[in-house]
């Protein structure tokens, strides 16, 4: 009995007869993970349809807390979050916080979900 070793290269892929197809490499793949993890928590979407409704798609998160039922702390944890996944920027006005969509980082999630 013989075993063939399947390889994970594009080309080595036709073993079902369907040929040859593109696999997303280790990295990418990894980034997208973590664009999709940053979304995956049902506050942190809350907070983006906040952002996304307010005037000018930009919210400060002293109006945010109460609309998420979460406290302070927690809500500025799930906006660094999306913050640093790319999917929002801030800005200091005063001793308030502003969050505004990135919109290049939700492009970038649209695109590889499409």
């Amino acid at each position: 009995m013989s075993v063939t070793t399947l390889s994970t290269t594009p080309q080595d892929l036709s073993a079902c007869g369907t040929g040859p197809v593109d696999v997303l490499d280790r990295a990418e793949a990894e980034r997208r993970a973590a664009l999709l993890k940053a979304l995956a928590d049902p506050v942190r979407l809350q907070l983006l349809s906040i952002i996304s409704a307010a005037p000018g798609r930009e919210a400060c998160v002293c109006d945010m807390t109460e609309a998420v039922q979460v406290s302070q702390p927690t809500v500025s944890h799930h906006l660094k979050t999306l913050v640093d996944a790319g999917l929002l920027t801030r800005e200091r006005r005063g001793s308030w916080a502003w969050f505004r969509l990135d919109e290049a980082g939700l492009a970038a999630v649209r695109g590889f979900l499409a």
